[in-house]
């Protein structure tokens, strides 16, 4: 008796999730480092033993139907697997090999600094990578097994999340010299900013509703920079940590309004998968950090962040 051999393999399983990830079959062929009459022959084959489709073809590449969305988690949690596999096969204990972070831009620019040149000089053999992003983005990255940890504002809630306290800050609403707070938000709320997902921001939206500010116009911004230039030129009011702006400050360019310890105080996590064990690079780092501030696990994560569709690019 013969016996078909199944297509839905963890090769196929990992070109469908480039396909996903990449949202087109020329990109993913090009990141497999294969030709794309290949992933589309493994596409074709993988609809048709399943029966149903996993794309939807455009002119512009591919989308993910609502059984590709589905098979996704599991893709995801193949291709971590064997990856994982490898790097427990070839862990001796000694650090080395890939460990990619991710971090919000605050904490990069006031924390990370010392921490990474210091664990990069002891740890040469790691090939260490840090992605900056807002913090349901950098949740998102690592529930998808994209970065192996990162480092985000608390309070988080997830179950598939664990958590380290590492940081810990204290915010403050900063606002023109010239200007009260109170004065500002007479003359009619501008905030500055950074895009949807920034924890920032999110806290400054609930202040403001708190206080009975209604009516806010939000300008968006890119980088810290370009919020604190626009801070100190009068344009609006922001909300960040003290120590990023205290020397603004000291030097008269802005004005620090201190809050209640309840809003004011919060607590930088580096945050992972549950499911993702600790290899040597990973435990060297959380002893690094644990070198800054004594750290404390959390049971479990505190944050609002919804899985979300494939994330193109």
């Amino acid at each position: 008796m013969r016996y078909r051999t199944s297509i839905m393999d963890s090769v196929s399983l990992r070109f469908f999730e480039a396909v996903a990830r990449l949202g087109a079959m020329n990109r993913a062929a090009d990141a497999l480092n294969t030709v794309q009459s290949n992933v589309t022959a493994r596409m074709k084959s993988l609809e048709e033993e399943l029966g149903v489709a996993l794309f939807r073809r455009h002119s512009r590449g591919v989308d993910l139907t609502s059984a590709g969305e589905r098979l996704l988690p599991y893709a995801l949690k193949s291709v971590h697997l064997l990856a994982e596999a490898r790097r427990a096969v070839l862990d001796d204990g000694v650090p080395r090999g890939r460990l990619s972070l991710g971090s919000l831009e605050t904490t990069a620019a006031l924390r990370l600094s010392p921490v990474l040149s210091r664990y990069g000089a002891r740890y040469p053999d790691v090939d260490l990578s840090l992605k900056v992003g807002a913090n349901d983005e950098l949740i998102r990255r690592v529930l998808d097994y994209e970065i192996d940890g990162a480092f985000v504002c608390g309070p988080v809630e997830h179950p598939q999340l664990q958590g380290t306290v590492v940081f810990r800050e204290e915010l403050v609403i900063a606002s023109p010299a010239g200007v009260s707070l109170d004065g500002h938000l007479a003359a009619g709320c501008k905030i500055l900013v950074k895009g949807h997902g920034c924890a920032y921001r999110n806290r400054l939206d609930a202040l403001l509703a708190k206080m009975g500010v209604q009516e806010v116009t939000r300008l968006e911004f890119g980088t810290l920079d370009a919020i604190i230039g626009c801070l100190e030129g009068g344009l609006g009011i922001t909300l960040l940590p003290r120590s990023l702006l205290q020397r603004a400050a000291d030097a008269g360019r802005i004005r620090l309004t201190k809050m209640p310890p309840d809003v004011a105080h919060v607590e930088t996590l580096f945050i992972r998968r549950r499911d993702t064990g600790q290899f040597s690079a990973l435990r060297a780092l959380l002893s690094e950090l644990s070198s800054e501030v004594p750290v404390r696990e959390t049971s479990t994560v505190n944050v609002r962040s919804s899985r979300r569709k494939v994330t193109r690019g």
